[in-house]
């Protein structure tokens, strides 16, 4: 392979030889190097939510059953799992399920096995095993009883993700219930981000962000998309924030989740990085799309503009308690089609995140939430036209009382 050539980053920027091994970041519009400690995180990720945090997500998971007139939710190992109990155990043949009732403690019902498990791993500490030879629900039946109303039946709030079987098994050996789509419980809850969740997506933004610089400074004319993309992972690794991404070359960055191609790094070309990683659970998602080569196309250099100013537009129309998600996207979209590129510009803005890379709310056509502070969403415009190239930059965003903060160090125009 060639020696590494120069990268344009967001605005003729040249990344040195002497940068291989070494951090780099955007400072007065030049490439950077800086401490690999700035971004590295703790080894062990000991968990900084404390028991408290969770005993408030049931307190208020408890209060938003109450307004909904619900009695219970169940849950199984997923997401919404964790951020109740601060573990995922994993699903399995075996039933594993999580019952929140509107007031009193929360149960786990669980393999007997796995009660030693569950106790150490959660904050839950009513778990309740059943036998191998037995079956499950009776034991679920035998709590919900206990949980239920007097004097008529229960209405029990079904987590989004629950299996098929067990809703099955749910409505026909639990009796007394009537279930609920519990998709509004858990979006409402987990929709606004308190503090610490803020400080963990931070800490996940810092990581990605320093590992992609790390990876572009590490291009070579011959790698492969394969290549480079295991060099993000271990980049991410060495930060002690697992993840991964998208990257794609040239053509292949016009698909918006490409996968990886045949071809080979060369010279004069677009490069497209879309990564995130994780912190105790929480994650980021960033894209980056730059030049590899002596000096960007008058095209990229369009494109790319273009793009910057729709994602710009995005967030200076942002303002809680006005703006619904769609006018987000719409005043991005604005931009490209007055370009030129509204044909080019396929999905939606963006998307919420936080534990789940992807998570309501949505910016998309037809989502009127108004936006709240304490949302984070990324922007993430686009324009990828076949045969040619893509571009698309992503940041992550949160909405404060004032508008909206961005999390992530947005790129400069080219």
């Amino acid at each position: 392979m060639e020696r590494r050539e120069f990268l344009t980053v967001a605005g003729a920027v040249a990344v040195g030889t002497t940068m291989r091994n070494g951090e780099v970041e955007m400072r007065n519009g030049l490439a950077q190097p800086i401490s690999h400690s700035a971004f590295r995180i703790a080894h062990s990720q000991n968990p900084t939510l404390s028991p408290q945090v969770f005993a408030q997500r049931i307190q208020r998971a408890q209060e938003e059953l109450k307004t909904r007139q619900l009695d219970l939710l169940v849950v199984e190992p997923s997401t919404n799992f964790q951020y109740f109990t601060s573990y995922n155990p994993g699903r399995s043949e075996r039933l594993i399920l999580l019952m929140i009732p509107v007031t009193g403690a929360p149960v786990i019902v669980c393999p007997s096995f796995e009660v030693e498990r569950i106790k150490r791993n959660t904050t839950i500490t009513d778990a309740r095993g059943w036998e191998e030879q037995e079956d499950p629900w009776v034991l679920v039946a035998k709590a919900a009883q206990e949980l239920k109303p007097r004097g008529r039946e229960g209405e029990v709030a079904v987590e989004p993700t629950t299996s098929y079987q067990s809703y099955v098994r749910l409505t026909t050996k639990v009796r007394g219930w009537i279930p609920r789509d519990g998709t509004a419980v858990t979006e409402r809850l987990r929709i606004i981000k308190s503090p610490e969740e803020i400080a963990l997506i931070r800490a996940a933004i810092a990581a990605t962000e320093a590992s992609i610089a790390a990876t572009f400074a590490q291009l070579v004319v011959g790698m492969t998309e394969r290549d480079v993309s295991a060099l993000l992972s271990r980049e991410m690794a060495s930060r002690n924030s697992p993840g991964g991404g998208l990257v794609q070359f040239g053509q292949s960055s016009a698909l918006p989740h490409g996968g990886p191609s045949a071809g080979r790094l060369t010279k004069e070309t677009v490069v497209l990085i879309d990564a995130g990683s994780r912190v105790e659970g929480y994650t980021s998602d960033i894209t980056r799309t730059i030049w590899f080569g002596d000096a960007p196309s008058d095209e990229f250099k369009k494109v790319f503009n273009t793009v910057h100013d729709a994602q710009t537009a995005a967030i200076e129309n942002a303002k809680p308690g006005v703006t619904q998600c769609q006018q987000v996207d719409r005043a991005a979209r604005k931009v490209i089609t007055d370009a030129g590129y509204g044909q080019f510009f396929t999905h939606r803005l963006g998307h919420g995140m936080g534990m789940d890379g992807h998570e309501p709310p949505y910016m998309v056509e037809g989502n009127a939430m108004v936006l709240e502070p304490g949302i984070v969403f990324t922007d993430e415009p686009g324009i990828y036209q076949l045969g040619k190239f893509g571009v698309r930059i992503e940041d992550d965003c949160m909405v404060t009382p004032a508008g909206v903060e961005v999390l992530s160090h947005r790129v400069a125009k080219l």
